[in-house]
């Protein structure tokens, strides 16, 4: 069942390339099939989701290379679940809302059916080297959405995008060889380096292989100062790889760090878990200061990602730092970070589809060209608001839950730095609440004197998305008790 989840996509985009010769209707009906079959799918793994004593389900282990011990090795428990439920729901949202491109559209929807299959595979793998196969194969993808579908400047940042995170995942592939070589017997597989514990008590060789694995993954992410190559990359990007690389993308890195480092490498990352509390934190408060800067409706989005991932690496790091103290705090530190990738996904997903219809019509992102489009355009401004209000963490929405919790479960042991990163929400309040009195409000102004309300396709492709976040801000539950006990299970290992 799993891996039928994982590999349907890229059977479909096969059949696209070597079918013969078919209209653009053809492969948007494929894309779209495709996407809600998964959708589905993943739905039933939802409803029959029985974690056994491993602590995952869905389980499968077969040997692959076994002169390293490297397997197919795949699961879902409570932190890969919600990420691949989230993966479903947004490559479907990019496939109703490209109903509209003309450009090369059979390459377009295949290429986008490929980074599905590479995404989810990522959020799945319980392997070392099958998660970096798919980690890998994922910037590839990505490096050809931006590069062949972007706007005038796509080359530069593709490039700069792939350099970047290319460079992150070969320092991740040293961390990961570092661990199998101090792993005994050899092997590469998470579930057994998480219960060897390899590099306990190593000093400084754990140290070493700390870094690399959190470099990899910090650039992923991004961190603040390894986040240059994402406003350029978001920015020129289409609306739809925007959403699938802020979405989806960035949440390899921070997902990495609670399936693979924190559970590998229990002690290092209680040692040095101050700095990823101080990263978390000035990632946070500088996201939102050069995000407010900005003018740029689409890079203002791309720097709250900066903020919003800021917020993840500080509850996963507050929960190293009181990993012997408060087992609740901790639980509530994790949990709201896993929480917080799952929000951060649909919410900021739905505003860079919404950037993509101001571009659409507009050919700018530049808020100063548009003003007062809630007159002539009320669904655009309703989804547009309500998605900033759901970003900037107002009650009732995802963010919210997820905030809450991580600032909850960090303050007892990060006082200063919980403190500090709350004045990310304040200045994210200002930014987003600047951007929708500026371009929704007052007398109406746009290029070309026009701005049409929202399609039926980019309605159906973005409102679910804000529906979902206002579900889980209500209704919380039905995700927090799948996340909780994974979340327990990572901290008794990382508490012990």
């Amino acid at each position: 069942m799993l891996t039928a989840v994982v590999f349907l996509p890229l059977v479909a985009a096969v059949v696209l390339l070597v079918a013969p010769r078919t209209g653009d209707r053809f492969a948007h009906v494929v894309w779209m099939a495709t996407s809600a079959v998964e959708l589905l799918l993943v739905v039933v793994l939802w409803i029959g989701y029985r974690p056994g004593p491993s602590g995952f389900d869905h389980e499968v282990h077969h040997r692959w290379i076994p002169t390293v011990d490297a397997g197919y090795h795949v699961g879902v428990d409570g932190f890969s679940l919600p990420l691949v439920a989230l993966t479903t729901v947004l490559f479907l949202s990019c496939a109703i809302y490209s109903a509209r491109e003309t450009r090369r559209v059979r390459s377009y929807a295949a290429l986008f059916l490929f980074l599905e299959t590479v995404c989810l595979g990522v959020f799945v793998a319980l392997d070392l080297v099958l998660f970096f196969v798919f980690f890998d194969l994922s910037i590839v993808g990505m490096y050809f959405v931006i590069a062949g579908w972007g706007h005038r400047d796509a080359a530069r940042a593709a490039l700069k995008f792939f350099l970047y995170t290319f460079l992150g995942s070969l320092v991740l592939l040293l961390g990961f060889i570092g661990l199998y070589l101090a792993s005994t017997p050899h092997t590469f597989d998470v579930v057994a380096l998480t219960g060897q514990e390899p590099l306990a008590g190593k000093g400084a060789v754990g140290a070493l292989v700390l870094a690399a694995l959190a470099l990899g993954l910090a650039i992923k992410t991004p961190v603040v100062p390894f986040h240059t190559w994402l406003p350029p990359a978001h920015t020129e990007a289409p609306a739809a790889g925007s959403a699938i690389l802020a979405g989806i993308l960035l949440k390899m890195g921070t997902y990495g760090f609670v399936r693979i480092v924190m559970p590998t490498l229990p002690g290092t990352w209680r040692d040095y878990a101050p700095v990823f509390v101080v990263l978390g934190v000035v990632s946070v408060v500088y996201g939102a200061l050069v995000a407010l800067a900005q003018r740029d409706f689409k890079r203002m989005i791309a720097y709250t990602s900066v903020n919003h991932m800021g917020y993840v690496v500080l509850g996963v790091g507050a929960a190293g730092v009181i990993a012997s103290t408060d087992e609740q705090a901790r639980d509530l530190a994790v949990t709201g970070a896993v929480t917080q990738m799952v929000s951060h996904g649909l919410i900021t997903a739905a505003l860079f589809l919404l950037a993509g219809v101001l571009h659409e019509r507009g050919s700018t992102y530049r808020m100063a060209d548009y003003r007062g489009l809630a007159a002539r355009a009320p669904r655009f401004a309703v989804l547009t608001a309500t998605a900033s209000f759901a970003s900037l963490g107002l009650p009732g929405f995802s963010g919210f839950i997820a905030e809450f919790q991580v600032f909850t479960g960090a303050l007892g042991g990060v006082p200063v730095a919980t403190g500090v990163a709350l004045l990310g929400i304040l200045i994210t309040a200002a930014l987003f609440l600047r951007a929708v009195q500026g371009l929704l409000l007052g007398p109406f102004a746009a290029p070309g004197g026009r701005f049409p309300d929202l399609t039926t396709p980019e309605l159906a492709a973005t409102a679910p998305l804000v529906v979902l976040s206002a579900v889980i801000g209500v209704f919380p539950r039905f995700l927090l008790d799948v996340v909780e006990p994974a979340a327990r299970a990572l901290n008794t290992v990382l508490g012990g």
